[in-house]
């Protein structure tokens, strides 16, 4: 996250004495990425962030795999995935790769009784049904239907919904998570011809300092298990902060599409990228305006990537059996394309009123047996007339 952001009370200069009004020290702490050479933000605490009373037994949370070599298309139902009141134990890793984790999540209840830490991997919660509050030790972040909530790894936080209904799509990134270098200038503001701006982007707000001693369970990922670990102090006792590392949201439908005279290619559609993935949000848009233009996606061949596209809701132009909460997977090794009479269907057509999410993997992804459990098992032969 490259722009520069505040919250609280911060001293004049970085690395020097700061105190409260009764003469206590503040604790600084350097939240950064990539060793000392990515983003970062300083934290200034009430109490020292290093206060451990307990490490308790550690538990697995590392995929289970069904295929570790799949070539075969598929076609998964999320919504058939049974909710769970937790937040943590709601998550079902679907495919794994060298790079990332995709899978969902349908938790009925807020976290209570524990805050979380993924000190593995950024995360990427898309909001695909439910609203609440996301909130973390730099401050908090209303979402809705419809938001892609990133938060960078390491970040201390609790998630609390409105409701019982809620259904998520989550990428975990062994890489950091940024937006596409072509949207932005050296300086890194988001240019003009970017599908969006900085006041899109949904920030930090009302920081909340909790001076708080006792014991705080943080569950933390590391090496996939999870390890419970019992703190002296609140966790969220920051009192100010200021950098260019923090948890932002940012709404799907703020995305605005890029259109052509004849059929544009996924890139345009591009929302985030790592070193080896990228996300793309697929948005109600106009068709191609050229008068003999096909706009079905033309077949391609899926020599470099997988891909996977979340459906979230509207018809999609490439299918006609698609619903919402469908996941399909294509294949590095084989080519895919619209389904048979979906292209000739799509001529003449004016508009696509489709909202998915899509992930291009540049490594193949292994396809663990909670996927499994919701495929249809037929996928791979809907091409066949």
């Amino acid at each position: 996250m490259p722009f520069y952001h505040k919250l609280g009370k911060i001293p004049h200069k970085r690395h020097t004495v700061f105190k409260s009004g009764d003469g206590n020290h503040y604790y600084e702490q350097l939240f950064g990425t990539e060793g000392f050479s990515g983003v970062s933000s300083l934290l200034y605490h009430v109490h020292r962030p290093t206060m451990i009373n307990t490490i308790g037994k550690p538990v697995p949370a590392t995929p289970v795999i069904a295929d570790s070599n799949n070539i075969t298309p598929l076609m998964l139902h999320a919504l058939k995935a049974e909710p769970v009141a937790d937040f943590l134990d709601s998550r079902k890793p679907l495919m794994v790769n060298q790079d990332a984790i995709l899978g969902i999540a349908a938790p009925m209840d807020s976290m209570t009784g524990y805050f979380y830490k993924n000190s593995d991997a950024d995360e990427i919660l898309f909001i695909h049904r439910g609203k609440g509050l996301l909130k973390t030790l730099l401050g908090i972040i209303g979402f809705s239907e419809g938001d892609y909530l990133v938060i960078p790894r390491g970040m201390i936080y609790q998630i609390g919904f409105t409701g019982k209904e809620n259904r998520i799509f989550y990428i975990e990134s062994f890489h950091p998570v940024g937006f596409p270098g072509r949207y932005m200038n050296e300086q890194g503001q988001l240019l003009e011809h970017s599908p969006f701006c900085e006041r899109d982007i949904k920030l930090p707000s009302d920081l909340e300092t909790y001076d708080e001693k006792g014991e705080f369970l943080i569950k933390i990922k590391k090496s996939g298990m999870i390890h419970p670990l019992l703190y002296a102090a609140h966790p969220f006792d920051v009192v100010g902060w200021d950098g260019c590392n923090y948890p932002f949201g940012f709404s799907i439908f703020d995305f605005e599409p890029i259109t052509g005279r004849v059929h544009q290619p996924p890139p345009v559609h591009q929302t985030f990228e790592t070193k080896q993935f990228v996300v793309c949000s697929f948005c109600p848009r106009l068709y191609d305006y050229h008068p003999e233009a096909v706009p079905a996606p033309y077949n391609h061949s899926n020599i470099d990537s997988d891909e996977v596209i979340y459906y979230v809701a509207g018809e999609f132009m490439s299918r006609k059996d698609i619903g919402e909460g469908y996941i399909s997977l294509h294949p590095k090794g084989i080519p895919h394309g619209p389904a048979p009479g979906a292209m000739e269907k799509s001529i003449g057509q004016k508009e696509t009123k489709e909202l998915a999410v899509m992930v291009d993997t540049f490594r193949p992804l292994m396809v663990t047996e909670e996927a499994m459990k919701i495929s249809d098992g037929k996928y791979y032969k809907s091409w066949l007339e």
